[in-house]
């Protein structure tokens, strides 16, 4: 497979369709491979505008939604990163050099470890890679200028938006399939956050998320 022409018509055909222009962006894109951090069974696909399957049950984001979201994190050298949910290790990557430096967290351990081995092969050293439950946050280094959500949550809790800096940006997937939310969160003072609805998907769960209260009559 030409990897190469491959990567160039999902740039042009999948992400500049989905009103991504950012160059700096598309330029990290086309810089770090996404088949190398792929399953090797399902490399062939890597840059195909799907979701891809995982170990436990879990999937990769479709190359398109990685570019979207971070476009509109705008993620910068200074920013301290915290990724909920690290899975094959690809969009740690292009966080990691986008960023100062990232914190990214699986309750799977062995998501952990092939990410770690995945970075090394482009030298991305400001990266801390934790096994453990971040569900409901991460509060070990906090309060971050970035996080990111890369499971569904049927509801927005709190403790995601409350770690971050004043001016730090969430990347959340809310709501119930078939019909979720992506949104970009904003927080602008102690106490106060602007939302804005990037676009609507279906992702599966983070592991552990709790649906919407329900009630019996």
């Amino acid at each position: 497979m030409n990897f190469e022409q491959a990567r160039f018509n999902m740039i042009e055909q999948q992400i500049r369709t989905w009103d991504v222009f950012d160059q700096k962006v598309l330029d990290l894109i086309a810089r770090i491979h996404r088949e190398d951090f792929i399953p090797e069974e399902y490399r062939q696909l890597a840059l195909a505008d799907v979701q891809l399957p995982l170990l436990h049950g879990q999937t990769t984001m479709p190359p398109k939604m990685e570019a979207r979201l971070l476009q509109a994190l705008d993620v910068r050298k200074e920013d301290k990163v915290l990724e909920i949910g690290t899975g094959c290790g690809y969009l740690t990557a292009l966080l990691a050099a986008s960023a100062g430096h990232v914190t990214s967290v699986d309750i799977y351990p062995e998501f952990t470890q092939q990410a770690k081995d995945k970075l090394a092969r482009y030298q991305l050293q400001n990266v801390t890679l934790e096994t453990g439950d971040a569900v409901h946050g991460w509060s070990k280094n906090s309060p971050y200028d970035v996080i990111v959500v890369t499971g569904s949550v049927p509801v927005l809790e709190p403790g995601f938006q409350e770690q971050l800096n004043v001016g730090g940006r969430l990347f959340v997937i809310v709501g119930v399939s078939p019909v979720m939310e992506a949104m970009l969160i904003t927080r602008i003072g102690n106490h106060e956050w602007s939302r804005e609805t990037l676009f609507e998907t279906d992702l599966p769960p983070l592991v552990g998320a709790q649906g919407p209260a329900t009630f019996t009559f």
